[in-house]
């Protein structure tokens, strides 16, 4: 294929520049931030890793937002009501799911209390815990959020059809639906700065404080 050449002549005595409008594009593009080749698609987006202890709380994942996703859920797509969960077939289970970047894997082992406890202060728990299918369906979770932020994730805003589209419908008609409310208390409280998914800190998001026989607080 010929790539057209545009030319800028300068007066006489004035060196003549010759200039491919791919490169002047490319130097326009740059100039406003965009960067890369214009001629091709954008690169992949990198995005840094996660420093300074930030993340969400892990036994409130478990206990109270993990069984949102395998819950039988109302949906109103196109103007027809359904019912479905999260991780069904076609929408965010592991295995067959086309639901963008949240992943389910349903059949994922609860966590035993007695580990759920020992992993805040034990790391050889810690780490066993973490390469279990249950933390895995927490790290996919995570991904999906913005730390303190609800409005801002995807997690939260997809189901309410918040300003984006979701492909499975709206599943919370309001953000005072208990199960958004769920979500949206997860996600406003990160664990304090510094400290890891399975700190003590966390427990005080349940009544009474203990992961194992509390209730899952919203507020």
């Amino acid at each position: 294929m010929k790539m057209l050449i545009s030319k800028m002549t300068f007066p006489r005595g004035a060196r003549v520049f010759t200039i491919s409008g791919a490169v002047l594009g490319a130097a326009l593009l740059a100039s406003c931030g965009g960067g890369g080749d214009p001629l091709t698609n954008p690169g992949n987006v990198s995005n840094p890793g996660v420093t300074g202890g930030a993340t969400l709380a892990f036994p409130y994942f478990e206990k109270c937002i993990f069984p949102i996703f395998l819950k039988q859920l109302p949906i109103v797509q196109n103007g027809v009501s359904s019912t479905n969960t999260c991780s069904g077939a076609g929408c965010h289970d592991s295995n067959t799911g086309t639901g963008g970047a949240l992943r389910v894997i349903v059949a994922a082992a609860p966590i035993a209390d007695a580990d759920l406890t020992a992993a805040a202060s034990d790391s050889a728990t810690a780490t066993a815990i973490r390469a279990t299918d249950m933390y895995k369906n927490f790290y996919s979770a995570q991904g999906t959020t913005v730390f303190g932020s609800p409005i801002q994730s995807r997690l939260f805003d997809k189901p309410l059809v918040l300003n984006v589209l979701h492909g499975g419908g709206r599943i919370f008609t309001s953000q005072d639906d208990p199960n958004a409310k769920l979500i949206a208390y997860w996600i406003s409280h990160p664990v304090p700065k510094g400290q890891d998914e399975f700190s003590v800190s966390s427990y005080s998001m349940f009544t009474p404080a203990d992961p194992a026989t509390g209730t899952c607080n919203t507020q």
